[in-house]
């Protein structure tokens, strides 16, 4: 006999989540989070509307793979985020899920037991109990919305969002962030050009309309009034940095000529270091430079660190994973970034 099937050829199995609903049921923010959350957002939108002189640094592991040496990372940050909050004010990189070029570990969410078993619901879990733990310590949180679900699983716990480089061309993601409650930072594209950002922020400062998911799990469209706070993210590409001076004025210059707020965020890691995380002291030095010679549009930073320095591969046995270092890209360990970013405070007051 022959099989005529047509539809769902290539799917294997489907397996139906908790609703988002259910999730937060089950691990509702407690008001101490909640506040940290709402202060923190207006702290991040006075910033980029230029009313508070400080400057965001978001810093933390590439990807949250343990999360007990997450929290014990958010612990450090934040006794070391009231040292400096004169001039610095530091949001935890909470980073849970990875986009892949090709193949790879895809994040705590997709894949919390490193063991390609995808156990999805359990990584949400997981991924909400953290934030709602770091929150709760006085500790706001940014992350990367990769995927358009997620969101109504864990946006009410984000103060900050970022749009990765390689999906900030995607008309899924610019809609989404449209949506999104926070501030997000639009990376530019691989290949370093800014003008796929430009489009992108746009785009988000509109309303939309598109296909996604309520509280209820229930497919819904869903409509947008636009986010006012989009901001570009300079990470380098394919053809170097692109954090020097000369980058910098491009940049703003074609910010302002598309009538787009001036506000830069350099990313000290990926192209703007060649991936070497000893050389993300050297971007942000660079900038530090910029900003004591009269750069205005530089408002903010990101880092990526960790306990220990370097990164590791996964190995075989998990159970050897050593703590507290990346799995993925590789960070700079934790005495490196207190030193450096205490270095930053001291400079800005300097400045004033």
């Amino acid at each position: 006999m022959t099989n005529n099937k047509i539809f769902n050829v290539n799917i294997k199995s489907q397996k139906i989540l908790a609703t988002p609903s259910d999730i937060k049921d089950a691990l509702p923010a407690s008001k101490i989070a909640l506040r940290t959350i709402s202060q923190s957002r207006k702290t991040l939108e006075s910033i980029l509307d230029r009313k508070d002189r400080k400057f965001i640094i978001v810093v933390g592991p590439c990807s949250i793979h343990d999360p007990d040496a997450a929290l014990e990372y958010a612990e450090k940050l934040k006794v070391l985020a009231d040292k400096i909050k004169k001039r610095i004010y530091i949001v935890m990189r909470v980073y849970f899920e990875k986009p892949r070029t090709t193949t790879g570990w895809k994040g705590l969410i997709n894949d919390p037991h490193i063991n390609d078993s995808f156990d999805v619901e359990t990584g949400i879990k997981i991924a909400r109990k953290l934030l709602i733990d770091i929150n709760e310590i006085g500790l706001p949180t940014g992350t990367e919305a990769l995927d358009p679900i997620t969101p109504q699983y864990l946006g009410d716990l984000i103060s900050w969002s970022a749009i990765g480089a390689r999906t900030t061309e995607s008309q899924t993601h610019r809609e989404m962030a449209s949506g999104l409650s926070t501030p997000v930072g639009f990376k530019n594209g691989t290949d370093g050009s800014l003008s796929t950002a430009i489009n992108a922020l746009l785009s988000v400062s509109k309303p939309h309309n598109f296909l996604g998911i309520n509280q209820n799990g229930q497919i819904a469209v869903t409509q947008t009034t636009g986010n006012l706070y989009g901001h570009a993210v300079l990470r380098g590409g394919n053809h170097g940095p692109n954090y020097d001076q000369s980058a910098i004025s491009i940049a703003t210059q074609q910010l302002e000529n598309n009538n787009l707020p001036p506000n830069i965020m350099v990313d000290c890691s990926h192209a703007n270091s060649d991936k070497n995380p000893e050389k993300q002291p050297m971007v942000l030095r660079s900038c530090l430079e910029q900003i004591e010679q009269g750069n205005k549009s530089i408002i903010g930073f990101m880092l990526e660190s960790n306990l220990v320095g370097g990164k590791q591969s996964i190995p075989a046995n998990i159970s050897d994973l050593v703590y507290g270092v990346s799995i993925t890209d590789g960070c700079m360990g934790w005495d490196a970034t207190k030193s450096l970013l205490l270095e930053t405070a001291s400079k800005l007051e300097e400045m004033e």
